[in-house]
């Protein structure tokens, strides 16, 4: 993503919100590429219990995360660590970690990446997942690589 010049405040009320669904989340984008000049991306991950990720790690962007209700586990350092509502954590790029609701409700964390693009990575796998067939897995780590994902 270029970083574009932003010269104004941008306010995106909820309606103006794009929700992907991948990977058994839903992901509410309110903030992408385009409001931020390829900066950033903001977004609100909600997950059924036992969702997340696999282990992986961003060659693009950094990630930080702040858990808004739920139980959940982040991988660090190889060890699963379960964190309270409210908990902020950083994983810059190139370091392996993993999340994952721990509980039996619904979990949300607010996400931030640097810069944008992972928005675009979201809808594309998103497509996959729409396919009657289901998403093809092979394709699905093709577009993660072409993000700059790795699965470890």
């Amino acid at each position: 993503m270029s970083n574009q010049s932003i010269s104004s405040t941008c306010i995106m009320l909820p309606s103006d919100h794009q929700v992907i669904r991948a990977f058994g989340c839903e992901l509410i984008i309110h903030l992408s590429a385009a409001e931020t000049g390829g900066k950033y991306t903001m977004f609100t991950s909600v997950q059924a219990p036992g969702a997340g990720p696999p282990p992986h790690y961003h060659r693009n962007e950094d990630e930080w995360f702040f858990l808004l209700g739920g139980r959940a586990e982040f991988l660090k350092d190889n060890a699963w660590v379960e964190v309270p509502t409210g908990a902020a954590l950083f994983t810059p790029k190139g370091v392996v970690h993993a999340f994952r609701n721990a509980g039996d409700q619904p979990q949300r964390i607010l996400i931030h990446t640097a810069p944008a693009g992972v928005e675009v990575f979201f809808a594309r796998c998103a497509e996959e997942f729409a396919k009657p067939a289901g998403p093809d897995m092979d394709g699905i780590v093709q577009i993660s690589r072409e993000h700059g994902i790795e699965y470890v």
